[in-house]
């Protein structure tokens, strides 16, 4: 799971590639907080912050 080993730059492929499957936001949302309780609050808010870069340009692309 990306989220929990921090490594960021697979998070955001895996997210658009998420969104790209049919995933709605609001999984990937619930996806994080669940990765929170175990890999904690830091990582986390670094997961939401990178899923909101790739969720807007997903939505800019006409997603």
């Amino acid at each position: 799971m990306p989220p929990t080993s921090a490594v960021w730059h697979e998070f955001e492929v895996h997210v658009r590639g998420a969104l790209n499957n049919g995933v709605t936001e609001d999984e990937i949302i619930e996806i994080l907080l669940q990765a929170g309780v175990y890999a904690g609050v830091p990582i986390a808010s670094e997961g939401f912050k990178i899923a909101d870069r790739v969720i807007a340009q997903y939505r800019a692309n006409g997603a």
